[in-house]
């Protein structure tokens, strides 16, 4: 991974406003979420991007290591939210891959999370756009296999509509 170390990523990222890093391994991909998950605030919307099997949910893994989550860390696609209490803040995990409608993001409470005292993370975002707070972190992991199997190229940007 680039040699960047938390407090860098942070600094660069409030001053340039993206950010580029390249992993080359899964444990790569984990630890710059466990970085990002330790520097975590309260209040928190993160946005993951990409495609099918880029490593969204070892990314994911990593952030909740982060925030000292213990317990397993899966993608809750087929239940859209999951929710983890015990780390050293509340972890709000949303898949919305399966979502059919925007509705079903008001049935489940979403503003709760996105506007409480927790971090949360949604996979797929970019179906729900139109009810993303005003200020959140995107994070989009993309592959390049002319760079090798487990390569990933990390976008971090700071979004404020």
């Amino acid at each position: 991974m680039n040699d960047c170390n938390i407090e860098e990523i942070e600094e660069k990222l409030d001053r340039e406003k993206k950010l580029v890093l390249n992993t080359e391994s899964p444990e790569d991909t984990f630890e710059l979420g466990r970085s990002l998950g330790k520097a975590a605030k309260a209040g928190e919307v993160y946005t993951l991007i990409g495609d099918l099997g880029v490593g969204k949910t070892v990314f994911t893994q990593g952030f909740a290591a982060g925030l000292d989550v213990t317990e397993p860390v899966n993608s809750p696609t087929f239940t859209i939210l999951q929710i983890y209490e015990e780390g050293r803040l509340p972890f709000y995990h949303f898949d919305v891959y399966r979502i059919g409608d925007v509705e079903e993001m008001e049935e489940i409470g979403y503003e709760d999370c996105f506007y409480g005292q927790g971090v949360t993370m949604i996979e797929w975002a970019n179906l729900i756009e139109e009810i993303l707070p005003e200020h959140y972190r995107r994070v989009t992991i993309e592959k390049n296999l002319e760079k090798g199997f487990d390569y990933r190229r990390i976008v971090l940007e700071e979004v404020s509509m």
